[in-house]
């Protein structure tokens, strides 16, 4: 598949010949994530924000299935906000001028993290608060 200016969609990784190793496969998802977070201020709130829950998980001692939880909804904030990134970079790639169906693709993808972010707040306040009340003797 070609763009239009003849240029292979996925540079230097379409191949002829040999099937794409699953070390060329992750190495491909690092150099992803390597693009993805230092162009992304977004990631400047979501990764201490990860860091800061983990470090209070584990100064209140959380069980395993929290741990598990807690896991789940940082990852799921980040693989959201990677996902968002990388349909803000193809609707760069698309098109340079306004296009209202663009305009609306990054407005959902952006909606998209908004409710995943909006759902781990509500599991870690839930969690973390519940272990906090615990200490306090509020329950």
């Amino acid at each position: 598949m070609q763009l239009e200016e003849g240029r292979p969609v996925r540079e230097g990784r379409l191949t002829v010949g040999r099937p794409r190793t699953f070390i060329d496969k992750f190495g491909d998802a690092f150099r992803g994530i390597a693009r993805a977070v230092p162009g992304q201020s977004s990631f400047a709130v979501h990764i201490p924000a990860a860091l800061g829950t983990l470090a209070l998980a584990a100064v209140l001692r959380v069980s395993l299935i929290e741990w598990c939880v807690l896991a789940g909804a940082i990852g799921a904030v980040l693989a959201a906000e990677v996902i968002n990134t990388s349909i803000e970079m193809l609707a760069k790639a698309v098109t340079k001028d306004y296009d209202p169906f663009v305009r609306d693709a990054l407005d959902i993808a952006s909606a998209g993290v908004m409710v995943t972010v909006i759902t781990a707040v509500v599991i870690g306040t839930l969690l973390i608060g519940n272990r906090v009340g615990m200490l306090f003797g509020m329950w």
